[in-house]
């Protein structure tokens, strides 16, 4: 059995029960000291079978950029984002899930079923399941997690122009020895996230 069978499993055991559009759902960028959180909501083409799609984390930057082009032509997708903001008033946790929900409304095609990264289900309209390690085991949410990161490494290298003296082209916002020392000379800036600054800086 190929690794793409296997990763099309979840998606298949959730068409037997019924469900046509089966979207995969994945979130990045919560845990970064800067930046907006972006997820990614994926429908797969029906002929889906692009090898290497799996949890963007495991890939490097070069495999992740190969494989986005070619994602965004083949799937159906939408990509929710809360900003450094709304992350501050809703909290982190909220904004997460928040953002998630935004990627799967925001879909062209109406879906009936959500597999979602992790252990929390977020208040979607439609039925569906967490799985842990998802974007690991579904290709739908291995798509969806490449996508969100290489959009939201996109967005931070931009934002590196606003705010050169960070260096968020280099760790994309995450609390990295550069990034703290960074901070430790500049203090933060706007794109920075002040409820987890004021626990990093204290230690």
């Amino acid at each position: 059995m190929s690794e793409t069978v296997d990763m099309l499993a979840y998606e298949k055991a959730a068409q037997e029960q019924g469900f046509e559009q089966i979207c995969g759902v994945d979130e990045v960028g919560w845990g970064p000291l800067a930046g907006p959180i972006y997820s990614c909501a994926v429908i797969l083409p029906k002929d889906f079978d692009m090898a290497g799609v799996t949890d963007s984390k495991k890939l490097s930057e070069k495999k992740r950029e190969a494989l986005y082009e070619p994602l965004c032509q083949r799937v159906t997708f939408f990509i929710g984002i809360c900003t450094v903001e709304e992350f501050e008033s809703m909290g982190p946790g909220a904004a997460r899930w928040e953002s998630m929900c935004r990627a799967v409304a925001g879909l062209q095609i109406q879906t009936d079923y959500a597999l979602v990264d992790g252990n929390h289900m977020p208040k979607l309209e439609i039925p569906g399941q967490c799985i842990v390690k998802g974007d690991s085991v579904s290709a739908s949410i291995g798509a969806a997690s490449i996508i969100a990161k290489v959009a939201r490494d996109r967005y931070m290298v931009e934002l590196a122009k606003e705010y050169p003296q960070y260096g968020f082209e280099l760790h994309k916002g995450y609390g990295t020895p550069l990034h703290m020392e960074r901070l430790r000379q500049h203090g933060p800036c706007p794109a920075h996230r002040s409820q987890y600054i004021r626990k990093v800086l204290a230690k």
